[in-house]
C-alpha cells in the first residue's frame, strides 16, 4: 500500500491515511497492517504516534520522527493548541447551517468500542458548517476543538445527522447513485449496482500547529476520490429547487 506523505523534515512526518487502516496495531489481532509500522519499515526508523484517526476514517495525521518531537507534540495535542479540520458527507438537511455542539462523551454502557453522549462524559465540542446542501445529504466542515473517540460520528448522530456508511452510528448503508438518480438503469453487464462510496464518508482534510521553534505548519489532503465521486453525483442528478 502506496502512502502519501504530505509534510516531513527531522521532527515531523505527516501523512495521508486511507481509509480501512489501522493507525496503531490491534490488541486482539497484531497480524492487521498499521500505519505506524508500516511507516517504521518505509523510513527504517522509529515513528511515535501522537494522534490518531478512526480505522475508516481518511486524511492527515501527525507522527513525530524524535522523542523530542513527540513530547512537544503530545503536550500540543493534549492541550488543544492544534486546529483539526475535518469534512464528512451527513444525511438529512442540516438546520442550522452553521452551529457548535458541546455534550459529553462517553463509553457505550452495553456496547463495546461504541460511544454515547451522556451527562457523566468527557466534554467534546465541535463546530459544524454546512458547505453544500442537497435534498437527501450535506456536505459538512468540522473543527473539532477536543478529541474525543468517534467525536464527530457521535455529535452528528447526536442531531439527527450520521455520516453517510457509518455502521456504528448510522444505517451503514453504502451511498447508490440509485439513491439520487431518478429513473436509474443499471448497466446490463453488471449484475448488481456498485456503490459509489461504501466506506465511512469522513475525512480530515487540514491540520494546523506550530513547532517548538515556532514554525506554523499547515498541511493538507484533498477530499479522497471516493467521496469526490459522490460530490459529483450529487451535483449533477439532485437540485435544491426540488425540496
Amino acid at each position: 500500500m502506496n502512502i502519501e506523505t504530505l509534510y516531513e523534515d527531522d521532527d515531523l512526518l505527516i501523512v495521508n491515511k486511507p481509509a480501512g487502516l489501522l493507525v496503531i496495531p490491534d490488541r486482539f489481532n497484531s497480524e492487521l497492517p498499521c500505519l505506524n509500522k508500516m511507516l517504521e519499515a518505509k523510513t527504517g526508523q522509529k515513528i511515535w504516534v501522537v494522534h490518531r484517526l478512526d480505522r475508516d476514517t481518511s486524511g492527515v495525521i501527525c507522527f513525530a520522527k524524535t522523542e523530542e518531537s513527540h513530547r512537544y507534540l503530545s503536550v500540543m495535542f493534549q492541550e488543544r493548541d492544534v486546529n483539526k479540520y475535518y469534512a464528512g458527507l451527513v444525511t438529512g438537511i442540516v438546520i442550522p447551517a452553521e452551529g457548535r455542539i458541546e455534550s459529553p462523551i462517553a463509553a457505550h454502557p452495553a456496547q463495546n468500542g461504541k460511544m454515547v453522549v451522556a451527562r457523566k462524559g468527557k466534554m467534546a465540542v465541535t463546530d459544524y458548517k454546512v458547505v453544500q446542501q442537497w435534498p437527501m445529504y450535506a456536505l459538512m466542515q468540522f473543527q473539532i476543538h477536543t478529541g474525543r473517540t468517534h467525536q464527530v460520528r457521535v455529535h452528528m448522530q447526536s442531531i439527527g445527522h450520521p455520516i453517510v456508511c457509518d455502521e456504528l452510528y448510522g444505517d451503514g448503508q453504502p451511498f447508490m447513485l440509485s439513491n439520487i438518480k431518478r429513473k436509474y438503469r443499471m448497466s446490463e453487464k453488471d449484475e448488481v449496482e456498485k456503490p459509489l462510496l461504501s466506506r465511512l464518508a469522513l475525512h480530515a482534510y487540514r491540520l494546523e500547529f506550530a513547532k517548538e521553534d515556532g514554525t506554523p505548519i499547515a498541511v493538507e489532503a484533498p477530499i479522497p476520490k471516493d467521496m469526490s465521486a459522490c460530490i459529483k453525483q450529487l451535483d449533477k442528478w439532485t437540485k435544491m429547487d426540488s425540496i
